[in-house]
């Protein structure tokens, strides 16, 4: 399986929402995989997770604007904070155990403006937004 850094994070926040019915069914797939155990290779683009987005056009996110720019960011910050690179091979529980000193540094850069971060906030994942 391939994924792509700030995938790395925010699918151990995964609770089963997504774009539409079929994302959401490949995500719980590949998300079963990677916790039955499966090698994750870390990759720099497009992922196993980007092949079943409606936004993705080639190689390029098209969520919005500034999305590819976005998510190129997001990519570069999670794999450092992961001290990982690409083509390198991780395993889900590795990663998970790196999470506790990761997390502040993502969550204030990255959750606040998110389009996911009620989904985290619903199950208790995340800080509720500063009033």
């Amino acid at each position: 399986m391939k994924l792509r850094g700030h995938h790395l994070v925010c699918l151990h926040f995964y609770r089963g929402a997504g774009y539409s019915e079929g994302f959401v069914r490949h995500l719980s797939e590949l998300l079963a995989r990677a916790e039955w155990g499966e090698a994750v290779e870390v990759v720099a683009g497009p992922d196993d997770v980007c092949a079943a987005c409606p936004y993705l056009e080639g190689e390029r996110c098209r969520h919005t604007a500034a999305s590819e720019a976005e998510v190129r960011q997001m990519d570069a910050a999670a794999l450092e904070l992961l001290s990982l690179a690409p083509t390198e091979a991780v395993f889900w529980d590795s990663l998970r155990a790196r999470l506790p000193e990761v997390m502040p540094v993502w969550r204030e850069r990255f959750c606040g403006p998110c389009e996911w971060r009620a989904v985290c906030e619903e199950a208790g994942l995340a800080a509720p937004q500063p009033a």
